[in-house]
């Protein structure tokens, strides 16, 4: 399958067509937090009202964005994945609902938790664990990040998990978090390498991460859709892990981490001779270049949140946002 067709469109994978549903993104801008050679002391990342201050913009910037089908308008409130997925949304929706979003809910985050780690240098960052009015029961965590004083925070990770699904983080006696170093050798799976064995199981399997929906169960679903008549799908999973995009990882109360971190998909649909390749729902076709006649080829940004364990066993992927970034037809 041609790799060249990237960086383009926006879907969730089958059962989940387009995206989380509400996927959002805030930001606050830089305010209060007094920081001396940070680039060397070791300091808490933000004040507790600052991250506050950064979850309300958040949400007024994504409900503005959400309502208008704008992406401009939460543009600078977002980055990494989160920023591909929200902006392939938004941009769908603008293309099928120009004047704005006629079924808008407000995103409202209550009961907000902060788990803010102490460190060194660049990004610095943040974790907002919330109660959201959209995706049932879920707690929106989101990873606010900035790389200089003078930037915005910016949402690069956004993941829904059930309440109880939530880890105990490690905290020091002013209930600072620790952050984990992306090569570190004490755990199952160093977090800068996650992102490329979670490519690699995709493709063949292991057992390095733990049964469940978005690992087995997501091999499984593939495995039952590739091939059909008249139609064959194909997979392609890459690790995706530059700027932005990098894994960020706290350290639990058991020694292990919750990871956030990156990878990118693609998937090809290829009709048989004298077929077409069934016509996909209006936001793909948004988001789609060229006529869909043999062949459609989807790119898919996701990120994941992972419990990677101390020591050895298997990693444990707790949740995934996903969606379509870009489609190719032919």
């Amino acid at each position: 399958m041609s790799r060249d067709r990237s960086r383009r469109g926006l879907r969730r994978r089958g059962r989940n067509t387009l995206i989380a549903a509400s996927l959002t993104a805030l930001s606050v801008t830089a305010s209060g937090c007094v920081v001396v050679h940070g680039e060397r002391e070791v300091l808490p990342a933000a004040t507790r009202a600052e991250a506050a201050r950064a979850l309300t913009r958040f949400t007024d910037a994504y409900n503005k964005a959400d309502q208008a089908f704008d992406r401009s308008l939460d543009a600078d409130h977002v980055t990494g994945a989160l920023a591909d997925i929200d902006g392939a949304r938004l941009k769908a929706g603008h293309v099928n609902s120009p004047s704005g979003n006629a079924n808008h809910t407000s995103l409202e985050l209550t009961d907000a938790k902060f788990t803010i780690p102490k460190k060194a240098g660049w990004p610095r960052w943040f974790v907002a664990d919330a109660k959201g009015n959209l995706g049932g029961n879920a707690r929106w965590l989101l990873v606010f990040t900035r790389h200089d004083l003078g930037e915005p925070w910016k949402v690069a990770y956004l993941t829904l998990l059930a309440p109880g699904d939530v880890p105990e983080f490690k905290k020091d006696g002013d209930g600072f978090a620790e952050t984990v170093p992306a090569d570190s050798a004490h755990l199952a799976v160093p977090p800068a390498g996650l992102s490329k064995a979670y490519a690699r199981y995709l493709q063949s399997g292991g057992k390095t991460f733990a049964n469940g929906r978005d690992t087995s169960g997501w091999r499984a679903d593939r495995a039952k859709q590739a091939k059909k008549p008249g139609l064959v799908r194909q997979y392609i999973d890459e690790p995706l892990t530059h700027g932005d995009y990098a894994p960020l990882a706290l350290r639990t109360v058991d020694g292990g981490a919750l990871v956030f971190f990156t990878t990118h998909h693609y998937e090809k649909r290829t009709a048989a001779a004298g077929t077409s390749v069934p016509t996909p729902n209006k936001d793909v076709q948004a988001l789609t270049k060229g006529e869909i006649k043999q062949s459609l080829t989807l790119e898919i940004v996701s990120n994941e949140a992972a419990l990677d364990p101390a020591g050895s066993g298997p990693v444990s992927v707790l949740g995934q946002v996903q969606g379509l970034t870009a489609a190719q037809a032919e």
